[in-house]
């Protein structure tokens, strides 16, 4: 069978266009070399646990993955609606088993996805998605036993974890009017869910399976979250909550109605597992993650762990390390006796917790980090199309042979992912280049407003020279 295009397994699995290149023939492959891993790895008797998100025909193509891994002889066990990414992959782990969902994340809405999911409950490692590649061109006709596919709804066993991580009776006491707004995906049935079953109440939006998500994107960012904002805005001493499409990032808006970063949201929550259920350990945080998680950490004397961009290097760090939490920039964080995969509905249930254990506003946690660490960060990433790979590497290089920008020498140089400036005591600039677009995705930080645009025009210029 040959490839009628490269497939290609990035941070976070395959994702293409459903009805171009996301087909039969492509899945068929794809599915086809999961099953020679999982073979080869672990043996036909591993089990196999199968879901999928609200994406146009991800319910179709996972179950004929189930009748297909079945076919080859493994115990498939199907998830029988929705189901979150990290209620799959939590699943996975307790049973020992491996993972494959269906879905592309907060990819816009026409793309469909397959991430692969081994029994340690995190992201594939560049290793495995490398033996992955390798395995779309070798066939895997071997059957040594009958295998089965079984319907399951994976809900029960994930509740019962997080109600150990998770004081819900805390969050009853709560005296917050809580918005979630289900934006359409996954976390739809879940989040609210657990919250009934614990007799929380809230309000909610958005609240059907939609393939198109309203017209708009499944990611729970200020752009996309413009009716929950206004619904926060009009009723006083709410919080609101979303997730991504398939629910491992999280948004947070405040009682202001202001979007709540995720760096902000990672350091609150690390100084409320340090002070208030007193985790011991490391802080995990990527090298595009904001300089306000080194200062807590400083001021918790907790050591830190830096990682390249995606959580797959994130999870894979807690892995190897005694770690309270694991986070990045971009909506996505794990903690100490979860799994090494980001949990969007997990994070939205740990700012409830910690605003009900400090008993003080989102808003005030907010004030306070800022005067713990003495310093306001401000971010930006700007992400440049260039032509080709050579008009990528010019400006890289000449990126990192700069000595000064925004008026600030440079005083270190990071090479853990692309190229990390470190400029003062308070900015860097770290570019790097997008692993599946001709992207240079250049993120920016300092402590204006004023020295972030002064950073910008000067690293933007370097294009034109």
């Amino acid at each position: 069978m040959t490839k009628t295009f490269e497939i290609k397994f990035g941070t976070d699995g395959w994702r293409a266009v459903v009805g171009k290149d996301f087909n039969k023939q492509n899945v068929k492959l794809v599915i086809q070399s999961i099953a020679r891993y999982i073979f080869e790895k672990y043996g036909i008797e591993k089990p196999v646990l199968i879901g999928y998100d609200p994406r146009n025909k991800a319910d179709e193509y996972s179950k004929s993955a189930a009748e297909m891994l079945s076919q080859y002889g493994f115990d498939v066990y199907y998830s029988s609606r929705i189901v979150p990414t990290p209620v799959l992959a939590y699943c996975a782990k307790n049973r020992n088993a491996c993972a494959v969902m269906f879905t592309a994340s907060h990819n816009p809405p026409e793309y469909l996805g397959i991430k692969f999911i081994p029994d340690y409950a995190g992201p594939a490692t560049k290793e495995i998605t490398d033996k992955l590649t390798e395995n779309l061109d070798r066939e895997f006709n071997k059957k040594y036993r009958n295998g089965s596919v079984t319907n399951i709804d994976f809900s029960a066993e994930y509740y019962k974890h997080i109600e150990k991580l998770i004081d819900f009776d805390i969050i009853k006491s709560l005296d917050k009017n809580i918005i979630f707004d289900g934006l359409y995906s996954s976390s739809i049935g879940y989040f609210d869910k657990i919250l009934s079953k614990h007799g929380i109440k809230y309000d909610t939006l958005h609240m059907e399976h939609d393939p198109n998500f309203g017209g708009g994107m499944p990611e729970p960012k200020p752009e996309y979250l413009k009716e929950l904002i206004e619904k926060i805005k009009t009723n006083l001493n709410s919080l609101g909550f979303a997730n991504d499409g398939d629910a491992d990032r999280f948004g947070v808006i405040n009682e202001n109605g202001e979007y709540v970063t995720p760096n902000e949201i990672i350091a609150i929550l690390l100084y409320h597992l340090v002070k208030n259920k007193h985790y011991t350990g490391c802080l995990v945080k990527t090298v595009g993650a904001s300089l306000m998680l080194d200062r807590i950490a400083e001021k918790l004397n907790i050591s830190v762990v830096e990682t390249p961009v995606g959580f797959k290097h994130v999870g894979e760090a807690m892995r190897l390390n005694d770690c309270i939490i694991g986070g990045e920039e971009s909506g996505g964080l794990s903690i100490k006796g979860h799994i090494p995969e980001k949990d969007g509905l997990l994070a939205n249930l740990l700012v409830l917790e910690a605003i009900a254990c400090f008993e003080k506003p989102l808003t005030q946690l907010q004030q306070e980090l800022k005067e713990l660490i003495g310093v306001e960060f401000v971010n930006d990433r700007i992400d440049l199309r260039l032509n080709n790979s050579s008009e990528i590497k010019s400006l890289s290089d000449k990126i990192s042979q700069i000595k000064s920008a925004g008026g600030m020498y440079v005083t270190g140089i990071g090479l853990k992912d692309g190229i990390k400036l470190y400029l003062g005591k308070n900015s860097w600039v770290l570019a790097r280049q997008s692993g599946t677009e001709p992207l240079l995705r250049i993120y920016f930080e300092s402590d204006s407003e004023e020295t972030l645009k002064k950073l910008e025009s000067d690293i933007l210029s370097l294009r034109k020279n």
